[in-house]
């Protein structure tokens, strides 16, 4: 008997904010594994915000999605059929393998993940490319030093709660910016950053000025807009900005204008944008850091988990929206 796949796919490019009906489900027959190949049924389903920018057509650092394609996406499975010298039936693998249940694979892009030293979700989280992001992007970019501040937008997110713990692990004073009390408490309380200021709260300058009262040596840059023109006005001399994403921009049909871009030049300040698949070679080290810190318990992470691959559409606008706390997942078995 054949096995069934369900599948997203682009069906239309938004226009602004994403839109469920920007979706279609459909399902297919698996077929059948050739020489080389192996087929995987996917347990988890990561949403990250660069999957907006993949459905347009506009230019970016990666190719957009053609209408009708499944949606790009990264995932966690169970290898059921091998075909392939490197990979059996059983072993749990990670990859980009997309908005479906199943999936064949050449094997490019799959490596495998052991399943007893933590969660396989947290192999698309903390563990994954969230995690990875975080650290090429504080570490090998912003090179923090004990005693430094560091700031972090979407700071209770899959990659900004990171952050903040690896930069109080290297001495520094941590400090995230989020929206709403509740996401503020859990990045102090939980996650033991220094300060969170709220900037829904309405007084962003002086609340940021209050928690980073010696300036800004360290800015990770995740959400762009008046939040960013508004760190830009605090930052120290020589002060260092990995530009990581702009998720306030991305459902916008106006960019924002920054005002105060005349401070990077003032305080001479270095700001690097970056894609984490191009730092490769500091992965090993990266992924040992993380995996030990994860282990002990000195990593904290949440998940929000959304069950089903038909609710993958309204999760995304969700996560988008920054309705979700820490990494966004969809469980599909």
């Amino acid at each position: 008997m054949s096995i069934k796949n369900r599948q997203v796919q682009l069906a239309s490019r938004p226009e602004g904010w994403v839109k469920e009906s920007d979706f279609r489900i459909v399902e297919t027959d698996v077929p059948a594994i050739g020489q080389g190949e192996v087929l995987v049924k996917n347990l988890y389903l990561s949403l990250d915000p660069y999957m907006r920018g993949r459905m347009s057509a506009a230019k970016s650092y990666a190719a957009g999605m053609e209408l009708g394609d499944v949606m790009v996406g990264g995932t966690v499975g169970t290898i059921l059929e091998s075909n392939h010298p490197e990979f059996k039936a059983g072993d749990t693998v990670v990859g980009y393998l997309g908005w479906q249940l199943y999936a064949v694979s050449k094997g490019e892009g799959l490596r495998t993940v052991s399943t007893n030293a933590a969660p396989v979700s947290t192999y698309l989280g903390v563990l994954g490319m969230p995690g990875l992001t975080a650290w090429i992007g504080l570490i090998d970019i912003g090179q923090p030093k004990a005693g430094e501040t560091v700031v972090v937008s979407a700071a209770s997110g899959a990659v900004g709660s990171v952050v903040g713990q690896l930069a109080k692990a290297r001495g520094c004073r941590a400090v995230g910016i989020a929206g709403g009390k509740a996401k503020c408490d859990y990045v102090v309380n939980e996650l033991g950053f220094d300060a969170c200021v709220d900037y829904k709260a309405g007084n962003l300058a002086v609340d940021l000025q209050a928690a980073a009262p010696d300036g800004i040596d360290i800015y990770f840059e995740n959400v762009g807009g008046p939040i960013l023109d508004v760190v830009l006005t605090q930052l120290n001399a020589f002060a260092r900005i990995p530009l990581c994403g702009f998720i306030s921009q991305y459902n916008v049909t106006e960019p924002y204008a920054i005002k105060h871009f005349s401070a990077l030049l003032t305080n001479r300040v270095k700001l690097q944008g970056f894609i984490v698949g191009e730092h490769a070679a500091h992965f090993p080290q990266a992924l040992d850091e993380l995996g030990k810190l994860v282990t002990t318990g000195k990593l904290k992470y949440r998940e929000t988990i959304a069950n089903g691959l038909e609710n993958a559409p309204k999760a995304f606008i969700g996560m988008l929206k920054g309705e979700n706390f820490g990494k966004q997942l969809v469980k599909l078995a």
